[in-house]
C-alpha cells in the first residue's frame, strides 16, 4: 500500500483519497454508474491515486486521479425526452456542417482543419 496517497479523512489532499485498488467497497466511477443506469446525482466523491508512467508531464510527476462515488447515493440517469433528442440532434448536426460549404460532412469536423476535409484539402 502507498502511505504517500492514503488520506480517509482528506486532511492532506481536500477529500478522503485512497491507493489504487485500495477504495471502500460500494463506490464506483462516472462510468461504472452510467453503466448501471445511475448518475452520481450531486453527492460528494472520493480520490483514488497512483503513479503511471504513461502519464508524463514535463515538470510534474506522473500522478492519476479517479474519482468515485457511493453507488448507494447514486440516482437514476433522466429518461431521454422529445425535447432533449431534438436539441442533441441539432448539437449534432452543427457539428458535422461545414462553415465553408455549408454541407452535411457526414460526420464531425475537425476542429484542427475547422472545414470537411475536400474544402480543407482541394484539389
Amino acid at each position: 500500500m502507498s502511505a504517500r496517497f492514503f488520506d480517509p479523512d482528506g486532511d492532506r489532499f481536500g477529500m478522503p483519497t485512497f491507493p489504487f485498488r485500495m477504495a471502500p467497497d460500494g463506490y464506483a466511477t462516472r462510468r461504472q454508474l452510467r453503466a448501471d443506469g445511475l448518475r452520481p446525482g450531486g453527492q460528494d466523491a472520493i480520490q483514488i491515486m497512483w503513479f503511471s508512467n504513461r502519464y508524463r508531464r514535463p515538470g510534474r510527476p506522473p500522478i492519476r486521479v479517479a474519482y468515485l462515488y457511493r453507488r448507494d447515493r447514486a440516482k437514476p440517469v433522466r429518461p431521454m425526452t422529445p425535447g432533449r433528442a431534438a436539441a442533441l440532434a441539432k448539437a449534432m448536426l452543427a457539428r458535422r456542417t461545414c462553415p465553408n460549404c455549408r454541407t452535411d460532412a457526414g460526420y464531425c469536423i475537425p476542429p484542427s482543419l475547422g472545414m470537411c476535409v475536400p474544402c480543407a484539402y482541394p484539389n
